[in-house]
This record gives C-alpha cells, sequence and structure tokens, in this order.
C-alpha cells in the first residue's frame, strides 16, 4: 500500500535519485519507469526497474488517471511534463488477476471464458485481456496469466468487493484466482 506517507519518502530515495543519476550519466530518461518495490520494515527496497509498465500494477494506477495518458506521454517526449498537472480521480482500485489453473507453470489453454458480458455491464470495472484470443466468435484463455480484473470503489473495501463480484461472474475450466488481494491494505488502513 503507497499511502501519501510513503509516496514522498519513495520519490525523494529511489526514483528521483534514479532518474537524476541517469541524466548525469548522459542519458536522460523519458518514458514510463516502473520500479517493483518491496516495502520492509527498513522502508521500500527496490526489487527491479522496468522501462514500461508493470502488469498488471499499472492497470488499477489507470483506472484513477484523470489526466489524458497520452498528453502526459506527449510531455514526456517534449520535455514539458513539469508543465502538466497530472490530476486523480478520488476511490481505491484493486485488481485481481485471473490465471489457469497450473500457472506460472504448465497450464491448459484453449478453454472458452463466460460472463464477460456480465462484466462489461457493470460500473466501475475493467477486465484487462492478458492472455485470450478470438475463437470462433468465443473469447478463450490462451495464456498463463487470462484476465485482470480491475475495480473502482469509494474506499478499498468498495473496490475488494467490487472486483470479486466481476470475478465470479467470469467462468472457465481450470481458473484460479487468488482470494486475499487488497486484504493487506485493508488491514494495514484499518
Amino acid at each position: 500500500v503507497i499511502d501519501k506517507a510513503m509516496y514522498e519518502p519513495i520519490m525523494e530515495t529511489i526514483m528521483r535519485p534514479t532518474v537524476r543519476a541517469m541524466e548525469k550519466e548522459g542519458y536522460p530518461y523519458k518514458g514510463v519507469l516502473y520500479a517493483g518495490l518491496m516495502i520492509t520494515e527498513d522502508g521500500p527496497k527496490v526489487l527491479e526497474f522496468n522501462a514500461r509498465f508493470g502488469d498488471p500494477e499499472a492497470q488499477p494506477l489507470l483506472m484513477l488517471l484523470k489526466t489524458d495518458l497520452i498528453d502526459i506521454l506527449e510531455a514526456c517526449i517534449d520535455g514539458n511534463l513539469d508543465k502538466i498537472a497530472i490530476v486523480w480521480h478520488d476511490g481505491a482500485t484493486v485488481c485481481v488477476v485471473m490465471a489457469n489453473k497450473g500457472y506460472p507453470g504448465q497450464h491448459e489453454k484453449g478453454q472458452v471464458i463466460g460472463g464477460l458480458d456480465k462484466v462489461s455491464d457493470m460500473d466501475e470495472i475493467v477486465a484487462f485481456h492478458a492472455g485470450t484470443s478470438l475463437k470462433d466468435k468465443n473469447i478463450i484463455a490462451t495464456g498463463g496469466r487470462v484476465l485482470g480484473v480491475t475495480a473502482k470503489g469509494a474506499d478499498i473495501a468498495k473496490a475488494i468487493d467490487n472486483a470479486y463480484k466481476a470475478v465470479s461472474k467470469i467462468t472457465w475450466d481450470g481458473v484460479y484466482f487468488r482470494k486475499d488481494i487488497g486484504r493487506k491494505a485493508l488491514n494495514r488502513l484499518n
């Protein structure tokens, strides 16, 4: 859970120094810099950096982004990012990854996914496709991570509730998902 109290230390001790160091070495960075972090008793620790959005980590963030992402990316390219106001929606988001049983190891492929039509009618829910294909007018599960069911809510508890309501409507043979997503955040904030 990255709350306001943790956000600034992460920016000041990890993200900004990293970008400044790249610039100092003659490699100014423009683009998305995703930091995989582990939050420890001693503070945040870097596990990895990626020059791309983290998936499914980006999906909840993008649902809260009010500013047009294209405007942000163009400002990055043009070197004007400091001149754009990045605005966020209120609320919280949660992403539940629906995977094929056996992931990340061997898993079945080609199962027809049901219930996506029901989820598409739900407010504040997006089922991001990760490992799906279209075959004979059916959406089928073709990857390990199949869907990132992402829900928005007024708070984390409501976002969790919305996400699992949506997940309960989606089915296929061999579907697997964790049932504890968001619980650590809920416990930490209560």
